[in-house]
């Protein structure tokens, strides 16, 4: 029997689809599960935005497009990340339209780096698990930059400043973040811009996909300052904004590397499904009401998990910033129950309790002296919020007279 290639053993994966099917098969038993694992709205998306897609198959919109996007939409695009962002200069033809964002990971990567060259990637973590493990198939060196609690889940410059050297290639920031709901503050990015000074060989992937996610002021990118926007690639799409997860539609701005991104679709997917793309151009340029119900609707839903969270035996929550993630520490509650860590106590609360969340080592190595997390998406409603949540707090109750 013929062999898989080593990298193809290695791949990583995204363990909230894992954990999905895991849920989903104790589901089909008839088991109670309340899931607090996936990151995807919970809203359909909006009608004017289903009706634009059955207009664009009924008038027969079936077909390959370009590989970088139908010319309407990589325009509209070019607006609306220009917008939000402080009216930074950003053309049509600098805007590649993918099959959702997550491609532009790879496409990223690849298109800074070269296999096997020493070429290093700097990306936070904890992170979206996607990052490290394209950085390590792409065949370039990956370096995690750690996330600190008492920072609110932002990076220290110090660090980034001994992680950058002469073969950084690239720097992946996320913000607002999955999975701890931080957010870079316009002094952070200064500080992170002053230090990629140093060192001009160096990209930024700038993956903005929760950009509407704001919770503390306005959305500002390392793009909008000097110098930046020529060497940021901007990532953002129409997946968290418009709940269109399984649209899979993604933009990606850089004037210098929308050819290489243009000619990576064309390798890969050919084109991104003509018919979400119309859907798309109806999102972004139709009315924006449902982004703002959403938006104030994950507001309410944040502050409510937040504080029961931080009801909870042996659990403490900051308050995240932006998109639909809450990161509480529960070092203190493994400790009560007798559970070694977070991954146990993450496998106990849906064996036991019926709650479904991802553990921190589900997102890249466990930082240093910051204990234990688990990862909670609350695009939930209020009565599953308060449901899990409440589930949690019995399970931990009950299992410390036990461990006791």
């Amino acid at each position: 029997m013929p062999e898989i290639s080593r990298r193809a053993q290695s791949l990583g994966t995204e363990n909230a689809f894992v954990v999905l099917a895991e849920v989903n098969a104790l589901a089909r038993e008839g088991r109670d599960i309340v899931s607090f694992c996936i990151g995807q709205p919970d809203f359909p998306a909006p009608g004017n935005v289903q009706e634009a897609a059955i207009r664009a198959i009924r008038e027969g919109k079936h077909g390959y497009t370009a590989s970088a996007g139908i010319d309407p939409l990589r325009e509209a695009a070019a607006k609306y990340l220009s917008a939000l962002r402080g009216g930074l200069a950003i053309r049509p033809e600098d805007v590649v339209v993918g099959a959702g964002a997550k491609p532009f990971i790879a496409y990223a990567i690849l298109s800074t780096t070269d296999h096997g060259a020493g070429d290093e990637v700097i990306y936070p973590n904890p992170g979206f698990p996607i990052y490290e493990s394209q950085i390590a198939a792409c065949g370039a060196k990956p370096v995690p930059l750690n996330l600190r609690e008492e920072r609110d889940f932002a990076f220290d410059p110090e660090d980034l400043d001994k992680a950058l050297n002469a073969k950084t290639r690239l720097l992946i920031l996320n913000y607002p973040h999955n999975p701890t709901g931080g957010l870079l503050s316009r002094k952070d990015l200064e500080a992170i811009a002053a230090l990629l000074r140093k060192y001009p060989q160096a990209w930024v992937y700038a993956d903005e996909i929760y950009s509407r996610l704001c919770y503390a002021g306005e959305f500002f990118s390392i793009a909008q300052l000097p110098g930046m926007a020529e060497r940021t690639i901007i990532c953002d799409g129409a997946s968290k904004t418009w709940a269109m997860t399984g649209w899979r539609i993604g933009f990606a701005a850089s004037a210098k590397l929308a050819p290489a991104f243009t000619r990576w679709i064309t390798n890969t997917d050919s084109c991104a499904s003509q018919i979400s793309q119309w859907a798309a151009l109806e999102a972004v340029t139709g009315p924006q009401d449902s982004v703002e119900r959403m938006r104030q609707s994950f507001l309410e839903r944040r502050d409510l998990i937040v504080r029961l969270l931080n009801e909870v035996p042996g659990v403490s929550c900051r308050v995240p910033g932006g998109a639909f993630y809450a990161w509480p520490n529960v070092t203190e509650a493994c400790r009560r129950i007798g559970a070694r860590d977070s991954e146990e106590l993450r496998k106990r609360l849906l064996h036991e309790a019926g709650v479904a969340v991802l553990a921190d080592i589900h997102f890249g190595a466990r930082v240093p002296g910051e204990g234990q997390h688990l990862r909670f998406s609350y695009a939930a409603s209020n009565q599953a919020i308060e449901q899990g949540v409440a589930r949690m707090a019995d399970f931990i109750r009950k299992n410390t007279k036990k461990a006791a």
